[in-house]
Parts: structure tokens; sequence; C-alpha cells
């Protein structure tokens, strides 16, 4: 693999995460999804709480090969990128989460995008800044640095009402800008909770580096699925004293979701980039082409069926995301086949825009 090619395998691969984002984001109902498709309530890790870290990643890889252009050091154009890049998308999913209400008393000041952003500033100025060694050091020491002062903190660390993530994000924002999905505030998405996240992007370029090194494909797919399956085994012996857990972001679950993201993009390396099967990528292509833009669209398309579009139905009024579900896929599939024939649709939907987009040659970067 020759170090200035594009990677197809990357496009399509970033491509099927922002896929899954918008199908887990999307059910008909949330009483109504196969299991693959639900978070883990709380400690564990299903197929869909791998989806965010694989974006994380695969951030941190498209990342090595951006900065190239900077030669991978610290310069003042390259901290105006990553600033500019880290505001916009931060201000953008601050947008989102007021919109369409523009409620500023109760507005939620962390989100996915916002961690994004985040994760992909702190890491970025990280790679920029230091050695090569000091890269690794680092993510070490975040991720036990982690692991040490959660598990030091109150008696019951790592329960969702006495961990030190959640106060921090409730002390900074206040408790009316926190995130109250889980029954009270706390933030998946929180701040402290970041710092790991980030490591996920770090773990990215760093596979990004090994594949633009290479000079042996044979060699860098047994050294990727080596790294890949030593991070989940690692993440799954951590998990015995550091449980893995998305909404806390622990160390165990950065190395257990990055192992599984180096397999799985170790796996399309070699069926697209090395073994030529590329037409069956072409759909995922499309979405990786844009990726952050389809997801943005799709944020806003389901905020205005839910806040800006009512219909009555049996003598009730509901939101046009309610009433589509009832209407046109539970008389059809049921409730529970219905709910991801809608999640479905939904990825459809935004493959269309995405594709036109693609055919227009219009990639919009953000």
């Amino acid at each position: 693999m020759k170090s200035h090619e594009r990677l197809v395998s990357l496009d399509a691969f970033r491509g099927l995460t922002i896929l899954l984002m918008i199908i887990v984001n999307t059910p008909g109902s949330w009483a109504h999804i196969y299991a693959p498709f639900r978070h883990s309530e709380w400690h564990g890790c299903t197929p869909t709480d791998l989806v965010f870290p694989f974006f994380l990643f695969i951030m941190g890889t498209a990342m090595w090969f951006s900065f190239k252009n900077y030669n991978h050091q610290f310069s003042t154009s390259a901290l105006i990128k990553i600033v500019k890049r880290t505001l916009l998308i931060f201000l953008i999913g601050l947008f989102l989460n007021a919109f369409p209400k523009f409620n500023f008393d109760t507005l939620r000041i962390m989100g996915v995008l916002q961690r994004i952003a985040l994760s992909y500033g702190l890491a970025g100025l990280l790679v920029l800044v230091l050695p090569k060694w000091g890269r690794y050091v680092v993510a070490s020491v975040i991720l036990l640095g982690y692991w040490f002062i959660l598990s030091g903190y109150g008696t019951d660390p790592f329960s969702l009402e006495h961990n030190l993530a959640k106060n921090i994000d409730v002390v900074l924002f206040g408790v009316n800008h926190v995130y109250k999905g889980f029954g009270i505030p706390f933030d998946p998405e929180g701040l402290l909770s970041t710092l790991t996240a980030s490591v996920n992007v770090l773990f990215g370029y760093f596979v990004g580096e090994q594949i633009s090194i290479s000079k042996n494909d044979k060699k860098l797919l047994t050294r990727l699925s080596i790294i890949g399956l030593s991070g989940i085994v690692l993440g799954l012996l951590w998990d015995l004293v550091f449980p893995i857990n998305k909404p806390l972001w622990t160390s165990s679950y950065v190395l257990y979701s990055s192992g599984w993201a180096i397999l799985l993009l170790s796996f399309f390396i070699w069926l697209i980039d090395l073994k030529g099967m590329k037409k069956w990528a072409s759909p995922l292509v499309v979405f990786g082409m844009n990726p952050l833009v389809i997801f943005v669209l799709s944020i806003v398309w389901v905020k205005v069926l839910i806040y800006l579009v009512h219909f009555n139905l049996d003598g009730s009024r509901v939101n046009g995301y309610t009433w589509l579900y009832k209407v046109l896929f539970v008389p059809v599939a049921g409730n529970l086949n219905g709910s991801l024939a809608f999640a479905l649709f939904h990825g459809i939907l935004f493959w269309v825009v995405g594709y036109v987009l693609y055919r227009k040659r219009i990639v919009i970067k953000i």
C-alpha cells in the first residue's frame, strides 16, 4: 500500500460508522429496539456502544494523514486549524442542543459533537506538541490517571449516582445544563471523561502512522491484528477492576473499543485496499465523504419532526416522528420490526442526501 494513496477503506469505515450512528439514534420507538441496537444500561458494552468510539478512532487515523501537511509538528497554521475546527464543531453541537426551543435556562452544554470537538482539539495539540514517545506516555497517563482519580472518589466510585465525573459537570455547568436522560443529572459526554475519549483519537492517530510508514502489507495487517486483539484482551482484563462503561468512558472501555476499531479497520484495508473489492463499499463511501454534515442534518431533521411538526392520530395530538412510525411502519411491520424499519429508512434517506453531495463532488469539511 502506497502511503500517498487515499484509503478507500477508511472512508468506508467512517461511512459505516455514520450510518450506524443514524440508525441507533432514530428507532421508531425507544420501547421497541433489538438488543444489539441498545446501549448498555450501565456497565458492559453492546455493538451500539462501539459506534461512537469508532468515529473518534477514525478521526484520529484521518488526523495522521491530514497533519502530514504540517510535518506532524507544531506551527501557528496548525494551531489555528485545530482551534477553528474545535470551536466550530463545539458551537454546532451547542446549537443543536438549543434548537428549536432555544431555552438557554436549561441548555445542555456538552453533547456528542462537543465531545468530538474537544477530543479532536486535545489529541491534535498533543500529537503536534509532543515527541513520538511522549504521545504514548501521555495516552497511558490519561488512562491510568482516570482510573486512579475515579476509583479513589467515594465508596461507590463507578456508580451512576456517586461518580466523580457527574459531580464535576454539575459543579461546572450547573444542574440545569447537564443531561438528565439517566434520571439524574449525569452527562455521558461530560468534561472529565472527554479526556479518555481523546485517547481513542490518539489510538487512531497511532494506527494511521503505522499504515503510512509500513512497507509490507502483510506485516501491517498482522501487526494491526495483534494490536487490536491485545486492546480487546487488555480491556476485558481491566474490566475486572475498572468496568467497561460507555457513560463513564472508562479506560478499559477505551482499550476494548479501540481494539475492535483496529480489527475492523484492518479487515476493511485487507478487503478493500489490498484485495480491491471496492464496489460493495461505494455506498458507505458516500457517507464517509461528508460524515459530520450528514450526521448534523439527521439531528436537525429529527428535532424538526419532534418539536415543529404535529398531527392528529386516533384522537390525540402527536409529533411528526411518532406519526411517521405509527402510520407508515407499524401497520406494515409491527412495533419491533417497524421500529427497525423506521431507523433503516432514515439511514437510506440520509444516504440519498449524501449521494447528492457525492455526485456533485461537494465535500463540506467541518
